[in-house]
């Protein structure tokens, strides 16, 4: 049966596109909303921008990984990635944008912000924070750094998996060159991104929306 026709635009066709996505990220975000689930968020083939006004994280862990994926098509796709890992961090005024290209409808922009208190309480809430970086803007502060660490470093002499490392079809060098810190702070952030994991992801005054179009004004920075 051939889908209905408005204007021009097919619409069923643009529902089936959208409307699963949309609505997955809906209930998810409800339930990170109330802390009641884990979070993973990977965009196939695509990555997503994320900016704070401020990040502060304990237990903090970076090394260099691939993260693989597929693309919607279906092709298998490799990025190489720095991963920022946090015990537990406290983000004021989180953003995050993904830019979906529709076939004939153009771009579409999912926004997604958060914490954005000046309450500590009332901001984003984060535990076993990963973040898989592809680009990072931000004064940093570090307390008690440790570079040059072995990524498959868990403490002097020993082997095996690190204490930041995550796993999954994240792929790490165990040898590869890492650091870690007791504490961060992150101030001004712009990042770009292919993927955050979670083990819990608290968004406080959470808003979700969805924009025609892309660029600035539009996504998050």
């Amino acid at each position: 049966m051939e889908s209905q026709v408005r204007g021009g635009t097919r619409w069923k066709r643009f529902a089936v596109v959208m409307v699963p996505s949309v609505a997955a990220t809906a209930c998810i975000g409800v339930a990170l909303g109330q802390g009641a689930l884990a979070a993973s968020f990977s965009v196939s083939g695509q990555s997503f921008k994320v900016t704070a006004d401020s990040l502060h994280g304990v237990g903090f862990a970076q090394y260099g990984a691939v993260d693989s994926g597929y693309t919607l098509s279906g092709e298998k796709v490799s990025h190489p990635v720095a991963v920022s890992s946090f015990k537990s961090a406290t983000i004021q005024k989180m953003c995050q944008s993904v830019v979906t290209p529709i076939p004939v409808l153009g771009d579409f922009t999912l926004r997604l912000e958060a914490g954005d208190s000046p309450q500590e309480s009332k901001q984003v809430q984060a535990k076993n924070l990963y973040i898989d970086i592809e680009d990072l803007q931000a004064d940093a502060t570090f307390h008690n750094i440790d570079i040059g660490v072995a990524a498959g470093d868990t403490g002097p002499g020993k082997g095996g998996k690190g204490p930041g490392m995550k796993g999954g079809k994240e792929q790490a060098n165990p040898n590869g060159f890492a650091q870690q810190a007791e504490s961060a702070d992150l101030v001004g952030v712009k990042q770009t991104a292919w993927a955050t994991t979670a083990g819990t992801f608290k968004l406080s005054g959470l808003h979700m929306s969805l924009h025609r179009d892309k660029g600035e004004g539009i996504e998050c920075y």
